[in-house]
């Protein structure tokens, strides 16, 4: 589920930690930043319903398929 608090608290930390140093570096805010949104958007969830599944006639070894197209899903 993405926790927009985290986030917002990962920037924080590091807007504060970056302001404490004499020398700051552009590369290891941009490469911490990066870490905290990718840890952000990991941490959603998709949860997809299939809306309609093909016919039997259409089914494989593996189960029934999915029609393309036909899924309702939502991001957490």
């Amino acid at each position: 589920m993405l926790n927009k608090t985290i986030l917002r608290n990962d920037i924080k930390k590091l807007m504060q930690d970056m302001m404490k140093r004499e020398n700051s570096s552009i590369d290891e805010f941009a490469t911490r930043l990066a870490n905290a949104v990718d840890s952000y958007v990991k941490g959603a969830s998709v949860v997809a319903t299939p809306a309609q599944v093909a016919a039997a006639a259409l089914s494989n070894a593996g189960g029934p398929v999915v029609a393309a197209g036909n899924l309702n899903s939502t991001l957490n």
